[in-house]
């Protein structure tokens, strides 16, 4: 059965459920992965895929509860994607340098954080850039030689294919879309995306929302505009034209945010005693081997019932 999250609802059951494979795991949450897992009347075998694991799921590849499989490696031919962070005088200068790939016949992505202008009577509406408003822009004052067309997860999914096909047949030069485009988009002769508001999406969207330029050998670029030039922001976005991979990135985002609970369903922020146990290597490493060692010799547990209770479903602590 392939589906998307409505697979968790209660509403679903299986008959022999063996084994569960969660493709793009960021986008799921700790409860929602855990009830899918539990779905069957035996723990099924659990495959999670993803281009940047949350800081939790690293840490759990650290503690030897995850088994990590690392594709490191482009298709043959592919080309590293340029990445640059763009300031506010340098954005005349990058509009120039996509004007002349489209006219050579590439097309673009323009990503924006919401989908209309926000509301000026609400002091609290988050004031960024609109995907209908930055298309109408671009259209009427950037390039107005270039079809640009719209797309948002609020459009009726027979508008939704009908921009797709107009893009993937080359009649739309520039796709002005929310983040709905992160996933399961592919148009190999995009070789360009522009992502508007960039501090307002987590590193391991941006990194997606990046992947879907890189779907040719042709050379790809990926321009970064942030509103806000914090030290904090640009750091973080530093890290995005300096990672070689998703893993890296991930790496970068367990330091900066933290990896949540080792035994609880918070997945990043101030870890808990069990997460900070891991910047003690040596003893993660120890403690390890002396579990293997122990369900070795007594793989169920039987002359530890204090062990049994707390990791069995009806304990204190279930592992994922």
């Amino acid at each position: 059965m392939v589906g998307t999250h409505a697979l968790i609802q209660k509403t679903v059951r299986f008959k022999h459920l063996a084994l569960v494979i969660i493709d793009e795991q960021h986008r799921f949450g700790t409860a929602q992965r855990k009830t899918l897992a539990r779905k069957g009347a035996v723990t099924p075998h659990l495959l999670t895929m993803t281009a940047t694991p949350i800081p939790r799921t690293l840490a759990l590849t650290i503690y030897g509860d995850l088994d990590l499989t690392l594709l490191d490696e482009m298709p043959k031919g592919r080309k590293k994607i340029e990445t640059r962070i763009v300031l506010p005088s340098e954005r005349e200068q990058v509009y120039e340098s996509i004007r002349r790939e489209l006219a050579e016949g590439r097309q673009c992505y323009v990503i924006c954080p919401r989908i209309d202008e926000p509301d000026p009577a609400k002091a609290l509406a988050l004031q960024t850039k609109s995907v209908k408003a930055e298309a109408k822009r671009l259209k009427e004052k950037i390039f107005p030689e270039f079809e640009v067309g719209i797309l948002h997860g609020k459009m009726k999914d027979a508008d939704k294919e009908k921009t797709m096909e107009r893009f993937k047949d080359g009649e739309i030069k520039i796709l002005t879309a929310t983040s709905v485009v992160e996933v399961g988009v592919n148009v190999p002769n995009a070789t360009i995306i522009v992502i508007e508001g960039a501090e307002r999406f987590g590193l391991s969207q941006l990194h997606q929302l990046r992947g879907r330029v890189i779907r040719s050998n042709l050379q790809a670029y990926c321009f970064i505009f942030a509103e806000s030039a914090g030290r904090g922001t640009l750091s973080r976005l530093k890290a995005l034209t300096a990672a070689k991979n998703g893993f890296e990135l991930a790496e970068y985002d367990l330091r900066l945010r933290g990896a949540g609970d080792l035994a609880g369903a918070k997945q990043w922020g101030i870890s808990d005693v069990g997460m900070e146990a891991m910047k003690n290597l040596k003893m993660v490493e120890a403690a390890r081997k002396e579990a293997q060692d122990l369900l070795d010799r007594d793989s169920d547990l039987t002359n530890y019932p204090a062990i049994k209770e707390r990791i069995s479903p009806g304990g204190q602590i279930h592992f994922e």
